[in-house]
């Protein structure tokens, strides 16, 4: 003991092995635990002779962590030189922690040594990771976890201790949080969540080869393709899916982009176009930590738009160093010619940290030339030509011990390019509109938080975004321009929050925390067509929202209870007013239960709402008069025409939902890295706001339209119909005669739909060691959907999914990837299932796609010289060319595919180089 003592306290000048003093004081730090002292960077028990200064010419605590973890650490982070008596402590036997921020490795150093158990890390793995504050009583497992949260690490149980490693590179999981970090779908830090929580890293996005969030999002089984996204076709229903400039949405559960909240780093954007969609590719995927998904109702947390679930980009925060990346590749049926730069840059300190990414990228379109099973309609871009830069900038700082201030930005401008001709022989030369787009965002959030002591937090958080959309619209006859029209979306975004969380009370199983938070938002939408238009629309919204959140752990494993591992309970409330449209309270409940430590079973509870969009209440209201038999009617009397209504209607009130969840997941200890989640989820829609008639070729003639068609309206009629829209177009072919007007059609946006919405989720991945550091990981995502609308009490009920633009029955992807020495091997295959054509009597099968994946990534590590940090990739995407299936088109601009379910990328090959320093 006095030769630790002498080691600890020397002079720097006098130091001869550092590793050994070192390992010297660790070993007096672990058994001298009686001494009452408290090392402010470690939050452990040390004697005051420890604690030195500097500015002495003495060794300071700090200088030794380092010295140890970067000569020691690639053997192991130990606590004291444990014997087996000190590591076989209860490994359910909790310790009250007190840590600061602080590197990864020397808040493990002070879990190992306060706890008295091994925890074994290589420096390769914890090197150049940051750790989060640690408050409260935790077992080691659960100190050790929350100081992982958010890491892309784990810990592992051995005999006499624990060994922290990566995550498998697995598309799917649950993912709990710890301590310091508030996981998507609760409002506290290190609180559990009752609903399964999908989460994808970006190992396990580059093990799949691929290069964008859009595609990233698009391979996710629960997300649907149609919504606001690039390649949606001119012949799917509004109801169904647009392209608005190039951008990829979430649209959870195949209800709308404008019903998934989908958040950055917890904050909400400005959004795109007229849809209320975010749009993901604008974000580097070289700046993405990971994407965490909880597909269930979740308004009581975060407000409007969380109908069908959240999606949360969250940034990395810590990285030092410097990576460079360059990605190509091609379709090669053609079109379809990727390429793509980056670079991502961060510096580490003490106190805090800076990260930037930049990107750069451009595609060529795909026309339908190019695919025999759309080559019926040639001359139709059927995949835009797109172009981005995009930047992106997370930092955090320090400001004083107890206040932090942090702050995330985004910047992107697209552009995108796509036509179609307007003849039947789909000659571009002859006659065609070409469409482009130029798409420009920003974002910035600032957030303080102050550290008020005893576990509780007070963050003070805002948002500042914009998202401009300019459309240009160019038809041509011949070299001529017959026609010109152009809009521009601006949509800007501000909001301002209050919030804290902490402990309120402790009970035996744990403490009981409590988050709250008041705030404001205000969302404005600018629709320009030129100045002086009657067809302009300049309209915001503002809300103010309370919300409140509650969590019990009421059994934990460490009470020992028979039947009874675990219980927690949790609920939320939250109250949000529109100003002119309604006040919502939406309350959610949440039960955690674990029969044993195997097992582990989850349900929530909750009710959920969408404010109406901007544009669905003020789109400029339009009358157009079509002959009769265009929209279904009969072809007699000689001329006779039918007057179709469209636009908004600021008449909409909310959209409502309750929503319910249960799952059942295993985690079997005699296979531990095994873990299997079978859920069930139910969604209850109601006031949906729809666009009742989804075919305007069948308005007049399906009976199911009738409570929007009034049939013999008269002219006078006819006349106020068309004084109250904004515009009148007669596209008849002849005269406007109000008498030979047989019907009028109101397809105006209205609170008609009842939807019902139900289904499973299946998610499971394995890891196993398989000798010299290799690594085999398995992993399966599988999503079967049940929806049906009712427009009215009258209406029968409809199935939506497996029919036509809407999400299919069955989605799933698996993958197997394996590891070793640097080389990772990844095979991937996904299946969307077929539709139901039901335009045609009787309905038409539409057959599914099954698309494989293969990937193989090369990493130069030590000892390759100049080469150390050199990544190799290769990627073939839809290795056997399953092509979507081919269904009727009627108008020279369509799809003659379901473009919302099934990709026209075909077979493709892509390469990538990156290089680390």
């Amino acid at each position: 003991m006095r030769r630790g003592w002498r080691a600890c306290s020397r002079p720097r000048s006098t130091w001869t092995s550092p590793p050994a003093m070192a390992r010297s004081c660790w070993s007096l730090i672990g058994r001298r635990k009686n001494n009452p002292r408290v090392a402010p960077a470690c939050g452990v028990d040390v004697p005051k002779r420890c604690r030195l200064r500097a500015s002495q010419g003495e060794v300071s605590m700090q200088i030794l962590r380092s010295a140890a973890i970067a000569v020691h650490m690639s053997a192991a982070i130990t606590a004291a030189a444990l014997n087996p008596a000190t590591a076989s402590a209860r490994p359910l036997e909790r310790q009250h922690y007190r840590l600061p921020p602080q590197p990864l490795a020397s808040a493990l150093q002070a879990v190992a040594m306060a706890s008295r158990r091994s925890i074994m890390a290589p420096a390769y793995v914890v090197g150049g990771r940051s750790a989060p504050a640690l408050e409260g009583d935790y077992t080691t497992e659960e100190a050790v976890d929350a100081l992982l949260a958010g890491s892309g690490l784990r810990h592992r149980a051995v005999a006499n201790g624990l060994i922290i490693e990566p995550v498998p590179a697995s598309e799917s999981r649950s993912h709990e949080s710890g301590s310091g970090i508030v996981v998507t779908g609760s409002r506290i830090r290190g609180a559990p969540v009752a609903a399964p929580v999908i989460r994808l890293d970006q190992e396990a996005m580059r093990n799949a080869g691929q290069t964008s969030l859009g595609e990233v999002t698009r391979s996710i089984p629960q997300n649907f393709g149609g919504g606001q996204n690039p390649g949606v076709g001119a012949n799917v229903p509004s109801s169904s899916g647009t392209d608005v400039g190039g951008a990829y949405t979430i649209n959870l559960r195949g209800l709308g982009s404008d019903a998934t909240l989908t958040l950055l780093n917890g904050h909400r954007l400005a959004y795109n176009g007229s849809r209320q969609g975010i749009d993901v590719s604008s974000i580097p995927l070289g700046m993405v930590d990971r994407i965490e998904i909880v597909a269930e109702g979740a308004s009581a947390l975060y407000g409007s738009d969380a109908v069908a679930g959240v999606a949360n980009i969250i940034l990395k925060r810590d990285y030092h160093g410097l990576e460079a990346r360059a990605n190509i590749g091609g379709s090669i049926d053609g079109g379809n010619f990727q390429q793509q730069y980056g670079a991502v840059a961060g510096r580490r300190w003490t106190t805090g940290g800076l990260i930037a990414a930049y990107e750069y990228a451009r595609g060529s379109a795909i026309l339908s030339d190019d695919r025999s099973y759309a080559a019926s309609r040639p001359g139709v871009t059927i995949f835009p030509a797109l172009r981005r830069h995009a930047v992106a900038m997370a930092g955090h700082q320090a400001i004083t011990d107890r206040l932090r201030f942090s702050v995330d930005a985004l910047f992107n401008k697209r552009w995108s390019r796509s036509g179609f001709p307007l003849n039947a022989a789909g000659d571009l030369a002859v006659s065609r509109t070409e469409q482009r787009s130029t798409s420009r965002s920003i974002a910035v959030a600032p957030s303080f938080t102050l550290d008020l002591g005893r576990d509780w937090q007070l963050a003070l958080s805002g948002v500042h975004g914009e998202e401009t959309v300019r459309l240009r619209s160019d038809s041509y006859t011949g070299n001529v321009q017959a026609s010109s029209a152009s809009v521009c979306y601006c949509n800007t975004g501000r909001s301002a929050e209050v919030s804290g969380d902490g402990i309120l009370f402790r009970l035996p199983a744990g403490p009981a925390k409590v988050a709250f938070g008041l705030g404001y938002r205000d969302n404005s939408l600018d629709a320009f067509r030129g100045a002086g238009n009657i067809n302009n629309v300049e309209a915001s919204q503002d809300s103010h929202y309370v919300y409140g959140e509650l969590n019990l752990p009421l059994v934990s494993p460490a009470q020992i209870i028979a039947g009874v591992a675990r219980l927690n309970l949790s609920a939320a409330v939250r109250y949000e007013r529109y100003p002119g449209v309604d006040a919502v309270a939406t309350p959610k409940i949440g039960l955690i239960y674990a029969p044993l430590t195997d097992i582990v079973l989850r349900a929530s509870w909750g009710k959920s709402f969408r404010a109406p969009t901007l544009f669905q209440q003020y789109q400029v209201r339009s009358a157009l008069l079509y002959p009769a038999r265009s929209l279904g009617g009969p072809a007699s009397p000689a001329g006779s025409t039918a007057l179709l209504l469209q636009g908004g209607n600021p008449a909409l009130e909310p959209e409502r939902a309750r929503t319910r969840t249960a799952t059942i997941e295993f985690n079997p200890r005699a296979v531990p890295d095994l873990r299997i989640q079978l859920g069930y989820f139910s969604i209850r829609y109601t006031d949906r706001i729809v666009v009742p008639i989804s075919f305007s070729s069948q308005a007049l003639s399906n009976p199911l339209n009738a409570p929007w068609v009034t049939r013999a309206p008269g002219p006078d009629r006819v006349a106020a119909a068309i004084a109250d829209a904004a515009q009148f177009f007669n596209v008849s072919g002849g005269p406007f005669d109000p008498a030979r007007v047989v019907a009028i059609v109101d397809n105006s946006a209205v609170n008609a739909g009842r939807q019902a919405i139900r289904g499973v989720d299946l998610l499971a991945d394995y890891g196993m060691d398989i000798g010299n550091g290799g690594r085999l990981s398995v992993s399966l995502n599988a999503t079967y959907l049940e929806s049906s609308q009712q427009l009215t009490p009258e209406a029968p009920v409809l199935a939506r999914a497996g029919t036509l633009f809407n999400p299919p029955h069955w989605r799933g992807r698996g993958s197997i990837t394996w590891s070793q020495s640097g080389l990772t091997l990844n095979a991937a295959a996904s299946r969307i299932g077929g539709v139901d054509d039901i335009r045609a009597n009787p309905p038409t099968r539409v057959g599914g796609t099954t698309a494989f994946d293969f990937t193989a990534r090369y990493v130069f590590g030590e000892g390759h010289g100049s080469l150390r940090g050199l990544e190799l990739s290769l990627t073939l995407q839809n290795a056997f060319g399953d092509d979507p299936r081919r269904i009727a088109t009627s108008v020279y601009s369509d799809t003659a595919y379901d473009s919302t379910n099934y990709s026209p990328v075909g077979r493709f090959v892509g390469f990538g180089i990156a290089k680390s320093w």
